[in-house]
């Protein structure tokens, strides 16, 4: 066997591995921004009542975005299969 097919059997080998761990750490890290933006939110909450509502839309739609970020990095993961 020559160096290059060697390399490039490692190489498909290491994108097997490579993404199932791509896919883990987009979820962890949506996880963790998600529980960060709903933390922060209820602190805002806590400090102003009267703004809830505002608070609260502004914090769907920046889990969506981060869920939605979360879910293309994940795509493009299993993708590179």
């Amino acid at each position: 066997m020559t160096l290059l097919n060697i390399l490039l059997q490692t190489t498909a080998n290491l994108g097997a591995i490579g993404a199932p761990i791509g896919a883990g750490i987009a979820i962890i890290g949506a996880g963790l921004g998600i529980g960060k933006i709903g933390a922060s939110a209820m602190e805002a909450i806590a400090r102003q009542p009267g703004a809830s509502g505002d608070i609260r839309t502004n914090m769907l739609i920046m889990a969506a975005l981060v869920e939605g970020a979360a879910l293309f990095a994940i795509v493009v993961c299993f993708i590179s299969l």
